[in-house]
């Protein structure tokens, strides 16, 4: 008979208000502070608002190299547009996988002028042997995104990945052939009042939860931790997970991956593993070569 190993929660990361961009308003738990993060995992950005002044000022054009950036739309209407000709309109459900790699520049702007924009921006970092590789991006509607119903109800969505759901396998449309070097798993899932989620991951991986709604008991039940709203749950290793919703049910992000092991040194936009890389990358953005070809 194989044995589990649960795994528990070991560390909490509350989500702290701040802005980016030219002033978009969003909460950030990974990366809100240096070394604030769970390899591969750099930053996680929450941006939700009804307001529009929160959000219209947008991302105008801005670099990026050394790791690649996952926008994920829940509510909202997004441009994205780069320096090599490529545009994409990401909406309600869509996510936007771009490997920032060896430079890219680019914007993000809202594509409205009234109602709620939300969603999420994750940054995942890139393997030295990767960073200075040609960049490319992914836009992924709504539709390509698997939703999988739960026998005790809720629903989770497989944006990366494959999870045991049910009873059954269900993949993500970035599976495989993406993200080779971290093996992403990227789950949103919704759970009702006091349901239990219960699946397996990847021993070895590095996981956590966000929540953005609600709120929810992380781990084994006799060893159970409460995961407040708009925070992140770091996990300890093993080969399983539980999760129970608290009164109010619960929305939560569920991230995880091969962790690289690698140094991280960050400068702004710039994800790289030495001082003197970063130093070139500035140099690069500064002479107009960040995005050339090698």
């Amino acid at each position: 008979m194989n044995s589990t190993t649960p795994r528990t929660m070991v560390h909490v990361i509350p989500s702290q208000p701040t802005s980016d961009g030219a002033g978009v308003k969003l909460r950030r738990s990974l990366g809100s502070q240096r070394g604030v993060h769970v390899d591969p995992f750099l930053m996680l950005d929450e941006f939700y608002s009804d307001d529009p002044n929160d959000y219209l000022a947008g991302f105008p054009a801005h670099p990026h190299r050394g790791f690649e950036t996952v926008t994920y739309m829940l509510d909202g209407h997004m441009r994205h547009e780069d320096h090599l000709g490529n545009r994409g309109d990401l909406g309600p459900g869509g996510v936007q996988w771009m490997t920032a790699a060896r430079g890219i520049i680019h914007s993000e702007m809202p594509q409205q002028s009234e109602g709620r924009m939300r969603g999420f921006q994750l940054w995942i970092n890139l393997p030295s042997r990767e960073k200075m590789k040609p960049a490319g991006y992914r836009d992924i509607p709504a539709a390509e995104i698997p939703a999988v119903d739960l026998p005790g109800g809720g629903r989770v969505k497989v944006i990366a990945g494959t999870a045991m759901l049910g009873g059954r396998s269900a993949s993500g449309p970035v599976n495989g052939d993406a993200s080779l070097s971290t093996d992403p798993l990227y789950l949103d899932v919704q759970l009702p009042a006091g349901a239990e989620l219960n699946l397996p991951l990847t021993p070895g991986h590095n996981a956590f939860l966000y929540t953005y709604e609600g709120g929810a008991q992380v781990g084994p039940a006799a060893q159970a931790r409460a995961l407040p709203h708009r925070a992140a749950g770091v996990l300890s290793d093993g080969d399983s997970l539980r999760v129970q919703a608290g009164a109010e049910g619960v929305r939560f992000l569920l991230l995880a991956a091969r962790p690289l092991r690698e140094p991280v040194v960050q400068y702004g936009p710039f994800v790289m593993n030495t001082r003197e890389e970063i130093e070139q990358a500035v140099a690069d953005y500064r002479d107009g070569k960040l995005a050339a070809a090698a």
